[in-house]
């Protein structure tokens, strides 16, 4: 029998949080303590790192979250969303619908971003000076991925994403107060340099490049860019989820009804 209560015991192993009846306590920090004491950029920072963040740490961590809440509805998760609303689902259902649309084409850029300044970080530190390790690192990412580099260039936004001066400025600012050390400042500005100089006109550093800067400076791994991304645009999408049910509508589809999509005989060849 007290094999069978073991084998349930540690069916589950987690050093996140620490419950029992009467008892809550996240990282070692009794609830009660956390409650009233620590920001929601703090909680996440110790939820996701396990260590508590300062202050100034938590801020520049908010400042990006902040930064990626929402984009509109031509943006496929708030799109998406927004349809789910108005086919009767929940708002939990809502939500869910929205945040599983940020995959590696709409919401997995700034994962990819962060790889690629790591990757330049990491020629860097095999002594390759900064333009070197960029222009080469720029490259590597090319050969595999294509000549679109994850972070830089916007659909709507042309030369500058309004967003990213922003982000770029607080870093900078938090780099002088010894918050972060800067050095993925500057890589994030020599790639969007390097791309920029390669195509013979400025392209703007899009809130993924911005965001995975303050990611890689704060110290969090790539995926758990793309996590936060979601935790950050899920909020857009509680609000574009929630209006939409106060404006009613039913079964609204990606076009209003009078525009049907083309139809072409034949088929694609696959």
């Amino acid at each position: 029998m007290s094999n069978d209560a073991d084998n349930v015991r540690h069916w589950w192993r987690t050093s996140i949080i620490d419950m029992a009846p009467g008892r809550i306590a996240f990282r070692g920090h009794p609830i009660q303590d956390l409650i009233g004491n620590v920001s929601f950029g703090q909680m996440i920072w110790l939820m996701t790192k396990g260590d508590m963040p300062t202050r100034e740490q938590a801020t520049l961590l908010e400042c990006a979250l902040v930064a990626g809440v929402d984009h509109g509805p031509q943006a496929p998760s708030i799109a998406a969303a927004r349809m789910a609303a108005t086919c009767g689902v929940g708002l939990n259902n809502v939500m869910a619908t929205g945040v599983n649309m940020l995959g590696d084409v709409h919401g997995g850029a700034g994962e990819q971003c962060a790889n690629l300044y790591l990757d330049i970080a990491d020629r860097m530190e095999r002594g390759v000076d900064l333009a070197t390790a960029t222009r080469d690192g720029v490259g590597a990412w090319r050969e595999v991925h294509g000549k679109i580099v994850s972070g830089f260039g916007h659909r709507f936004h042309k030369p500058v994403d309004p967003r990213a001066p922003r982000l770029m400025a607080l870093v900078r600012s938090a780099a002088q107060f010894g918050t972060v050390i800067g050095r993925f400042a500057d890589i994030g500005e020599a790639v969007q340099a390097e791309i920029g100089a390669a195509r013979g006109t400025p392209i703007a550093m899009n809130i993924d490049g911005a965001t995975a800067v303050i990611f890689c400076e704060l110290g969090f791994p790539p995926p758990l860019s793309r996590g936060l991304f979601c935790l950050s645009r899920s909020v857009g999408v509680l609000a574009h989820g929630w209006e939409q049910m106060q404006q009613g509508g039913r079964n609204k589809g990606p076009m209003p009804p009078k525009y049907l999509p083309e139809y072409e005989p034949g088929g694609f060849d696959v």
